[in-house]
């Protein structure tokens, strides 16, 4: 291993706060690479060192992004957008080879995150509060006619994220109208009550879970929370508990909840860092920390 610990953070988009964080634990230890395919990403220059790329469904993205690492003798990469995760986790042990430690979960775990069906089935499976998910307008038909599930309704891509297509039906006719405009989309259940956010870290070498922030949401942008406030209640810690081990995380995870009469409902699991997890750094929770500490072969204590 290099002596310096060179971290190339991929689509960076706007996440400069994140940046900062990892800049601050180097500490001239080493340099935080950014990579976008636009020039006008805030996050190219806060870093080190920036270079543009072409977009991740390019046939060339990977072959640049490998030469970023050769150049820079890069340490560790890591994602900040769910489409790329897989494709990081699907070349993981090239970039082993490389001598990079790629910071995501197994290429499995990516892409059934990614799925929001599959994950509600994966949810049902394993006994965990969910939305309730359809991927056919006869079976959600036939889940209204049984009284399982009632408008209104959210209607969203099967594999979308960053908020992007989601509408909301109020009944069968818009339903219908929103369902079949678009291909692989999903309805999922509109569920109320308290929003939370959760940010996890689970040990890249022990496998562990080491650390975990919980808030509730106060307001939301579009694809994520601008306002929280810190949360805590053991039975939800029990219940992260539980859920991480059988999710086969790695790394930094965004985990959204809600709560309703005491129960909690998972509503999404981003394998990556959240977009509201500067509350948690600003908190002390220190991922950046973390990850570097497991790129170096120490393992991380709860």
């Amino acid at each position: 291993m290099n002596d310096k610990i060179n971290i190339l953070i991929t689509s960076s988009g706007r996440r400069t706060r994140l940046l900062e964080y990892f800049k601050k634990e180097l500490k001239g230890k080493g340099n935080i690479i950014a990579a976008d395919c636009s020039e006008l990403a805030p996050t190219l220059y806060i870093a080190d060192k920036y270079y543009t790329v072409p977009r991740i469904d390019d046939v060339g993205y990977i072959d640049s992004i490998k030469e970023i690492c050769k150049k820079e003798n890069v340490t560790g990469i890591l994602s900040l957008i769910d489409p790329e995760l897989s494709l990081l986790a699907k070349y993981s042990e090239e970039f082993r080879r490389m001598g990079v430690t790629t910071i995501v979960s197994s290429y499995e775990a990516c892409e059934l995150w990614l799925d929001k069906y599959a994950a509600s089935n994966f949810f049902k499976c394993n006994g965990f509060g969910h939305a309730k998910t359809y991927d056919s307008i006869l079976d959600f038909e036939n889940a209204l006619r049984n009284k399982e599930i009632d408008f209104p309704v959210f209607i969203k891509p099967r594999k979308g994220s960053a908020s992007i297509n989601i509408n909301r039906a109020e009944n069968m006719e818009q339903a219908r109208v929103i369902f079949e405009a678009s291909k692989d989309m999903i309805i999922q259940e509109l569920l109320v009550g308290q929003e939370l956010g959760v940010d996890v870290y689970v040990d890249m070498i022990s496998g562990k879970l080491v650390s975990v922030f919980t808030k509730k949401k106060l307001s939301t942008r579009i694809g994520g929370a601008d306002k929280t406030i810190s949360y805590k209640d053991n039975k939800l810690f029990e219940l992260i508990d539980n859920l991480v081990q059988k999710l086969g995380l790695i790394g930094p995870a965004d985990i959204d909840f809600f709560e309703k009469n005491g129960e909690y409902y998972i509503s999404e699991i981003n394998p990556r860092f959240g977009g509201a997890y500067i509350h948690a750094y600003a908190c002390g929770v220190n991922f950046p920390k973390l990850i570097l500490n497991n790129i170096k072969g120490i393992s991380n204590n709860r």
